[in-house]
Formats: structure tokens, C-alpha cells, sequence
């Protein structure tokens, strides 16, 4: 409701061809995109890290929402989706596009903090997750979404996301928020 109000990053319409044409149907969708892109306006100068670039839907929103001293990082292991986001956004010196296994990069990373971590894929969200939760500053966030159950979901697959939500809601550095909105978004700030 209302979301005609909010208007899209312009390069939306291709993203969501590429999408229509690969048969790509994970991609986040508007509402959690402009949810991330007013989170991501929130940290002027901020450090953003996208696990699961896939094919550049919310990293689109991101990158709309983010100013011209930020920066941010996207890792995907999938060589086709990255050229394509390369093609697409590889043009502005804000971003860092990753080919790499997320669980490799993750382990790998030695980096700064950053401001907002999105973990749409699964290292980051359902393995690796202390470490990923280690490379958010205080006052950052930590996103996921996918939360509520969905028609490409796996077998089991419910019981891995309670699960997930469960350890984030027990945890004493985070402060949750858990949104029945969009496909289920959880928004955690780190204390």
C-alpha cells in the first residue's frame, strides 16, 4: 500500500529484466530495497557490506540511498550475476563488486567495520554469522530478509529461519526489530 509513493533507483527496470530473462526469482523486492536505501542515508560517509549480490536488486536501492563519500562491498559467487551488476553499476567508485564464495570472503575479510551489513545470501545469515555479526561498528545494522516463508523455500527451510531468529532475539548486542512486512525483514541494531 502506498508504494507508488516511493520511486525507484532508475536502473530498477533492467535489473528486474535481467531477473524475468534468467529466471533469477531471489532477488529482494522493493519495499526491503527501500528500506535498505533509507537505512544506508542514514550513515552519511557510511561502510556498507551486501552478501548476495545476485542480480543487483537491492544493491541498486543501496547505492541510490547512499551518499558520495560511502562505499560498499557486494559479494556473490555467481561469475554471470556479478558481470551483469558490473555492466550495470561497475561505472561508480562507491562500489566494490566480489566473486568469491561468501563463506571464503567472510573468513577471509580483515577490513574496517561497517556501518550496514545486508546478508541476502546464506554465508552471513545462516553460516558464518558470528563473524559476520563482528564486522558491524556499534550503532550499525545488520539486515536480512526472506523471513517469512516463501514458495521456493527448501524443505526444512522454515525451521532454519525460527532458528535464526530465535539466536539473533537472545543475543545482548543486538537490538531487534522482526518485520512481517515484505517477505519478513529483520533489522538489528548492534549495542
Amino acid at each position: 500500500r502506498n508504494q507508488s509513493l516511493i520511486t525507484p533507483p532508475k536502473v530498477l527496470d533492467q535489473v528486474n529484466k535481467k531477473g524475468q530473462e534468467s529466471g533469477f526469482d531471489m532477488a529482494s523486492d522493493g519495499k526491503a530495497g527501500s528500506l535498505l536505501r533509507s537505512l544506508v542515508a542514514s550513515k552519511p560517509q557510511g561502510r556498507f557490506l551486501e552478501l548476495g549480490t545476485g542480480i543487483g536488486a537491492s544493491l541498486c536501492w543501496m547505492l541510490d540511498g547512499m551518499d558520495g563519500q560511502s562505499t560498499i562491498v557486494s559479494v556473490d559467487n555467481d561469475q554471470d550475476l556479478i558481470s551483469f551488476s558490473n555492466r550495470l553499476f561497475g561505472h561508480d567508485p562507491r562500489l566494490e563488486l566480489v566473486c568469491e564464495d561468501g563463506a571464503e570472503w567472510i573468513n577471509n575479510y580483515q577490513g574496517p567495520e561497517f556501518d550496514l551489513v545486508f546478508a541476502d545470501a546464506w554465508p552471513g545469515k545462516y553460516s558464518c554469522l558470528e563473524e559476520t555479526l563482528t564486522f558491524i561498528k556499534p550503532g550499525g545494522f545488520y539486515v536480512v530478509d526472506d523471513m517469512l516463508p516463501q514458495s521456493n523455500w527448501p524443505d526444512g527451510h522454515a525451521a532454519k529461519a525460527e532458528k535464526l531468529m530465535n539466536h539473533l532475539a537472545e543475543r545482548s548486542d543486538l537490538i531487534l526489530s522482526i518485520i512481517e512486512w515484505s517477505t519478513g525483514i529483520i533489522v538489528a541494531t548492534k549495542a
